[in-house]
């Protein structure tokens, strides 16, 4: 018997709020990215690519699950395998860390942007797919090959620019924009992917067996990626550099500036031995009394008389 099977179950929430957790992974790793390129080759760069690369992943995986939340057949009820569940998020966070790591380290060339863009979108529709294998229903699911080929093309493209977008973007604002646009694509193949669904529901499958809610199922899984990306959020809002701008953060120290030159008229104001901070001489090469060293510091005064200690009068004698 051929299932009936309704992707909007719960009307526009669960589409608008994946789409706001897609927006907030892809916001967070846009920044932590851009967080590691202005120090480069210094040893916390790895840390803050691997923040991005596990926002990304975190907020993709969540906006599958959250809008998988939505997803019903009429006629039977769905479970989730909690393994496979979980497997997909580290693939997610994997494939994605595997783009981030490399245009973060080699730069957005061509060649290492389609190639890593190529293996993150596969790595993102792996994700897909294998959140959907985790699927526990009472009949049997089936794809259509051409809408499947089409959500791993949208995937290949959003992975694309995405990378690109990480290296590419500095500002604020422009990064909130790609960060929608990353969420438009992202929700884009997801669905797209699950309109190529259908489901066979095997006889009697209405009183064979029943199981909870797929929100009460997946809620619990969600909550470590969603607190996951508010704790990485806090990290992002208290960086001083990405609040100060690189500019304000970056600006160096004026450097020590040299002395002013002084005018003729000051110089032939000096008296006579103290032009130019030189030691006048005599004609046998030894210093002449008062004059200045090469520093510029009065030669002490001659030792006075002394205490009966044996220490001298003058204090700057000691």
């Amino acid at each position: 018997m051929h299932g009936t099977t309704d992707g909007f179950h719960y009307g526009a929430v669960t589409p608008v709020a994946a789409y706001l957790m897609a927006c907030l992974g892809g916001a967070l790793g846009l920044r932590c990215i851009v967080r590691s390129l202005y120090h480069h080759g210094q040893s916390w760069r790895p840390g803050w690519l691997a923040l991005g690369a596990a926002s990304i992943g975190c907020g993709i995986w969540t906006m599958h699950f959250i809008a998988m939340i939505g997803f019903h057949v009429r006629e039977t009820t769905i479970r989730y395998d909690v393994g496979l569940t979980l497997l997909s998020l580290a693939v997610a966070v994997l494939v994605v860390g595997i783009g981030v790591f490399a245009v973060g380290y080699r730069g957005a060339t061509t060649g290492t942007l389609w190639a890593a863009g190529v293996v993150t979108g596969l790595g993102v529709a792996a994700m897909h797919y294998l959140g959907m294998a985790a699927l526990r229903l009472d009949g049997t699911i089936h794809y259509d090959r051409v809408t499947v080929a089409l959500s791993v093309l949208i995937a290949i493209a959003a992975a694309t620019a995405a990378l690109w977008a990480a290296v590419s973007v500095r500002g604020f604002t422009a990064s909130l924009g790609a960060s929608l646009v990353m969420g438009l694509a992202v929700s884009g193949m997801h669905y797209t992917a699950m309109a190529a669904v259908s489901v066979d529901v095997h006889a009697a499958s209405a009183t064979s067996w029943s199981s909870a809610s797929p929100t009460s199922l997946l809620l619990p899984m969600l909550l470590g990626p969603v607190v996951f990306l508010l704790l990485a959020g806090v990290v992002v809002m208290f960086d001083p550099l990405l609040v100060l701008g690189e500019g304000d953060w970056n600006r160096r120290a004026p450097e020590r500036k040299a002395p002013p030159t002084p005018s003729p008229r000051a110089a032939r104001s000096r008296p006579p031995g103290r032009r130019g901070g030189r030691t006048p001489r005599r004609r046998n090469g030894r210093r002449a009394p008062g004059g200045v060293s090469r520093l510029g510091s009065s030669h002490r005064p001659a030792p006075g008389p002394q205490d009966p200690y044996g220490a001298p009068s003058n204090p700057y004698e000691w």
